[in-house]
């Protein structure tokens, strides 16, 4: 039979289509115009650098531009309150941390928003544990020996913070409450001034992400005690953790993709599962690894679970610890 044009010329069409990059929609077309990512922390940071990660993977699947824009202060409050307050279409989304997501309920007289009712959770991303670590000066080599030598003597031992209220403050607040140790508060304006006194021996030990202390760790200027999180690090795997060395405490700084609540179901499972491919996919664990972050993956029932609990785990700590932002 003799094929004629138009069969060849649908042919030739049909191979362009295959050729070209994958790209999915989620039902209804969306999306059908670029998409913000609003990014609660200052450009640069880690969270700024996770939610351009996040943004290029879902330009290239969507086909649409998915633009970062961030909308610092507050503790991430700001930038986590636009979203809550942005209409529920599917084209304002946010990538946010632990402290606007659970713990900021606690630390702030008022909060803007109700992370719980006001927003639609998506997907986790990934997390970066805390470091517990020490000036090699101190005599111990594991956090259960810390916790004994702060008891042995009449002072408190110092352990410095990046700042009132952060994850740092408050994991060391849940260790003091959790294993009656002997510890005095310090906090900083930040990571380095922190980790600076902590190398010098003004201070005897910092507790914080370990992001920024992983070089220092390696190069000999601090001595690792623990990570916080519920397993090792893969850039610290012979640091263990704090549950390994029988002491409970659970502590770290993640990220999730959250959108105003009311946001379309359709919309929430088709970024749920294209962000955990992304979370799973060898290239995305490389880059969050980049960043000191240990990928998540999860459904958004568990990522709204994740958010009630973790309120109401460092609700307990600040105030059994009197902690205050405001």
């Amino acid at each position: 039979m003799k094929i004629t044009a138009f069969p060849r010329a649908l042919a030739f069409a049909l191979g362009l289509v295959l050729t070209l990059p994958c790209t999915v929609h989620a039902q209804g077309d969306w999306p059908t115009k670029p998409v913000r990512i609003i990014a609660s922390f200052a450009p640069g940071g880690s969270s700024d650098l996770v939610a351009r990660q996040v943004a290029q993977y879902l330009t290239t699947r969507y086909g649409q531009q998915f633009i970062v824009e961030n909308r610092a202060g507050a503790g991430g409050n700001i930038g986590v309150d636009f979203v809550a307050k942005a209409p529920a279409d599917g084209y304002t989304l946010g990538l946010a941390t632990s402290g606007p997501l659970a713990n900021n309920k606690s630390l702030y007289k008022t909060m803007p928003f109700d992370a719980e009712k006001d927003l639609s959770p998506i997907a986790l991303v990934g997390e970066i544990p805390l470091v517990i670590a020490v000036n090699p000066a101190v005599k111990v080599t594991s956090l259960s020996e810390f916790v004994a030598l702060s008891k042995s003597g009449p002072n408190p031992l110092s352990v410095a913070n990046p700042g009132d209220g952060t994850i740092g403050h408050l994991a060391l607040e849940y260790l003091r409450i959790n294993t009656s140790a002997k510890l005095q508060s310090v906090p900083y304006k930040g990571d380095a001034p922190a980790m600076t006194d902590a190398i010098s021996g003004a201070v005897d030990g910092i507790s914080a992400p370990l992001t920024s202390m992983i070089a220092n760790i390696q190069g000999g200027k601090l001595k690792a005690l623990a990570v916080t999180s519920k397993t090792r690090f893969s850039g610290l795997p012979n640091v263990p953790t704090a549950n390994e060395q029988g002491i409970n405490l659970e502590a770290t700084v993640w990220c999730a993709v959250v959108g105003p609540a009311g946001l379309p179901k359709n919309v929430i499972a088709a970024l749920n599962q294209e962000i955990n491919k992304y979370t799973s996919s060898a290239e995305g664990k490389a880059k969050l690894a980049s960043l000191g972050m240990a990928p998540l993956a999860g459904t958004p029932a568990q990522l709204s679970e994740l958010m009630a609990s973790e309120a109401a785990k460092w609700k307990r700590v600040v105030e059994s610890a009197k902690i205050s932002v405001q």
